[in-house]
């Protein structure tokens, strides 16, 4: 129905930057909101992040100043800019979207299948 591919992590210094996107495709009438959450190990979900189809803007204390999140409505994808990375930003970064399907008024919560950020030097 509606799959989300996520892109962009990988390994990273201390200090420097990775830029993350999720784009979204299937079945799609509208996207609510879209973000990232993270789960590192032994840790549970959090949320880092989330946006509205009217650009309003949602961020953890944990990231805000360093990680940047913003959406392009018509490519229905979102990106997350992360700045100044920190050994305790590695985790999985999930990207998420609460859709409306074509010939519904239902929305739903789909999730990407998970990137992987490594911070170490």
């Amino acid at each position: 129905q509606v799959q989300l591919v996520e892109s962009g992590g990988g390994l990273a210094q201390p200090g420097g930057s990775l830029r993350l996107s999720c784009a979204a495709s299937g079945s799609i009438y509208s996207i609510n909101v879209m973000g990232w959450f993270r789960q590192a190990p032994g840790k549970q979900r959090e949320l880092v992040a989330t946006i509205t189809s009217d650009a309003r803007t949602n961020t953890a204390d944990s990231v805000q100043g360093r990680f940047t999140i913003s959406r392009d409505n018509a490519k229905n994808t979102v990106y997350l800019q992360m700045n100044s990375l920190k050994p305790e930003d590695t985790a999985v970064y999930f990207c998420n979207a609460e859709t409306v399907l074509l010939g519904t008024t239902t929305t739903r919560r789909y999730w990407g299948q998970g990137t992987q950020v490594t911070v170490s030097s």
